[in-house]
C-alpha cells in the first residue's frame, strides 16, 4: 500500500497571498502542489487518472470553481474536488457536494483544517487509482495468467509448472491445503491441453459413500446390484478423451484403489456386473491435502498407486505464504461478486486491506472469496478477519505494517527451515537487508530452526 505523499494537489485561488499560504502549508505537509490563479490556467494540467486532488475557490475572477466542477466530473467522476467558499456560499457548496464535490472548506480556514481535508481526499484518490490499476491488470490477463492470479514467486512457479505440464499427457498430483485452488489448477491443466475438447470430470473421493464408489468410477450394468435398473456410465469412462480429476484421493478406500490402479495400468475399465473391458484414454489429475508417499509408508494408501500417479507434482502454497497476492485476488473476487449479485463493486478502505493482509487465512483462497462476497453484499464483519490478533483499528498503521512484514518473513523462514540465505533468495532481497529486518522486527530465527528440526525428526 502506498502513502498520501504520492498524491499531489492542484490548488486554484486568485488571491495571491491566500494561494501562497495554502501552497506552502500543503508542501510542508509533504504534498507536491501546483498553484494556479485561475481555472483557465489550471485546466491544462488536469487529466483523467492523474494522481492529484483539486482544491479550488468557488468565486474566481474568471470561470468559477462551481462551473469547473462539472467539467472535472465529466473528465473523471472519481476525482476528489474540494471547494473553498466564503460564508455566503455555504448553501451553494452543499449543493455542489450533492453533485459530486468531495468536500468544502469555509474561509477563513486554518492550515490544519486544509491539510486534514486534503489528506483524506488524497487517501481516497490513492485507493481509487490503486483499484483502477488492479482492475486494468485483471482485464489484461489471458490464458493461465487469468485463472491463476498472483505476482508472488510461489504462484509464478505454479503457473510455470501448469504451462509445462498442460502440453503433455502425463498424470499429475496436486498437493495443497483446503481452499488453495486444486480444482482451479486441474481445470487449467485440462483447458490448456490437447484434451480440452473432451470432458473434464471431477470426482470428490471423500464425498462418496464407500458402497457407491465403484459404481461412480467404473459404472454398472443393469442388474449388477439391487436397484441397478439401468446401465450407468462411470466417471472414468465419461472422461474418455478428456481429464479425470480425483479430488481428496487420499480418502479413497483401499479396495477401490486396487481397481483404479489396474484401470490406470491397462487404460481400460470394467463396469460393475460385467467382465468386458472397455478401453479408456483419459488423463488423471489427483489432488490431496496430505503427502501420499507418507500415507503409503504408513500403509494408509497403496504404494503402487502412489508411484503410478506420482509422475509430476504441483504444490500449491497456502495464502498466508503469498500475502502479496491478496490485493489482486480480493479485487478479482470483488468484481466477480459484483457481477453475480448485480451490485456496484465497492472500493476497499486502508484499514480493511491491512486486516486482509494480516489475517492467517486458514480457509485460504476459498475463504478470501467468501469475504469478498460479504464485502460486496455489505455484510462484512471486520471481526471475522482479525483473528490473527494484531490488525485492529486500535493499532497504528506503522505497527500494523511491521506485523505484516514480520509474518511474511517468519513464514518464509519456516519454509526454508530457518536458512537465512535461502530465505533472502526466496524473498528476493539481499541477505544483509533480511538480517536488518530480522533484528528490527525481533524475529526469533533460532526458534523457527528448532521447530523445523523437531518436525523433521518426527
Amino acid at each position: 500500500m502506498g502513502d498520501d505523499q504520492t498524491i499531489g494537489v492542484i490548488y486554484v485561488e486568485d488571491d495571491d497571498d491566500v494561494r501562497i499560504g495554502g501552497v506552502q502549508a500543503l508542501e510542508l505537509a509533504g504534498f507536491s502542489v501546483l498553484g494556479f490563479a485561475s481555472v483557465e490556467t489550471a485546466n491544462g494540467s488536469v487529466r483523467a487518472d492523474m494522481p492529484f486532488v483539486v482544491v479550488c475557490d468557488v468565486r474566481l475572477r474568471g470561470r468559477s470553481g462551481l462551473d469547473w466542477l462539472s467539467d472535472l466530473r465529466r473528465l473523471d467522476q472519481d476525482l476528489p474536488v474540494i471547494l473553498i467558499t466564503g460564508h455566503g456560499d455555504i448553501s451553494m457548496a452543499v449543493q455542489a457536494m450533492r453533485t459530486g464535490a468531495y468536500d468544502f472548506i469555509e474561509k477563513p480556514c486554518s492550515s490544519e483544517q486544509l491539510i486534514s481535508v486534503v489528506r483524506r481526499a488524497a487517501e481516497k484518490r490513492r485507493l481509487t487509482l490503486e483499484v483502477r490499476s488492479l482492475r486494468s491488470a485483471l482485464a489484461d490477463r489471458q490464458g493461465i495468467d487469468a485463472s491463476l492470479l498472483g505476482r508472488s514467486p510461489q504462484i509464478q512457479e505454479v503457473r510455470r509448472l501448469v504451462s509445462t505440464l498442460a502440453a503433455t499427457n502425463v498424470d499429475v498430483t496436486i498437493y495443497g491445503e483446503t481452499g488453495t485452488g486444486k480444482d482451479v489448477v486441474a481445470r487449467c491443466l485440462h483447458n490448456h491441453s490437447g484434451r480440452r475438447g473432451g470432458n473434464y470430470v471431477a470426482v470428490n473421493c471423500g464425498g462418496l459413500p464407500e458402497s457407491l464408489v465403484e459404481s461412480e468410477l467404473f459404472g454398472h450394468e443393469v442388474g449388477a446390484f439391487t436397484g441397478a435398473t439401468r446401465q450407468r456410465i462411470g466417471k472414468i469412462e465419461y472422461a474418455n478423451g478428456g481429464t479425470l480429476f480425483l479430488d481428496e484421493i487420499e480418502s479413497m478406500p483401499l479396495s477401490v484403489q486396487v481397481k483404479l490402479l489396474r484401470s490406470l495400468q491397462d487404460r481400460s475399465i470394467e463396469r460393475v456386473g460385467t467382465n468386458k473391458p472397455i478401453a479408456v484414454d483419459c488423463r488423471v489429475v489427483a489432488a490431496s491435502k496430505v503427502n501420499l508417499l507418507e500415507l503409503s509408508e504408513k500403509r494408509l494408501f497403496r504404494a503402487d498407486l502412489y508411484y503410478r500417479l506420482g509422475v509430476a507434482f504441483i504444490e500449491l502454497p497456502p495464502l498466508r505464504e503469498r500475502r502479496e497476492d491478496i490485493p489482486l485476488l480480493f479485487e478479482h473476487f470483488t468484481l466477480d461478486a459484483a457481477r453475480r449479485f448485480e451490485r456496484d463493486a465497492p472500493i476497499l478502505d486502508e484499514q480493511t486491506m491491512l486486516r486482509l493482509l494480516a489475517y492467517s487465512w486458514p480457509g485460504n483462497v476459498r475463504e478470501l472469496r467468501n469475504v469478498a462476497d460479504r464485502f460486496v453484499l455489505g455484510v462484512l464483519d471486520g471481526k471475522a478477519i482479525t483473528k490473527s490478533g494484531f490488525a485492529t483499528s486500535e493499532v497504528s498503521l506503522p505497527r500494523q505494517l511491521e506485523n505484516i512484514e514480520r509474518s511474511i518473513i517468519e513464514d518464509a523462514l519456516r519454509r526454508k527451515q530457518g536458512d537465512v540465505q535461502a530465505t533472502a533468495v526466496l524473498l528476493s532481497i539481499p541477505k544483509q537487508t533480511l538480517y536488518d529486518k530480522i533484528k528490527r522486527l525481533s524475529v526469533n530465527v533460532d526458534g523457527i530452526r528448532e521447530g523445523a528440526t523437531v518436525r523433521s525428526a518426527s
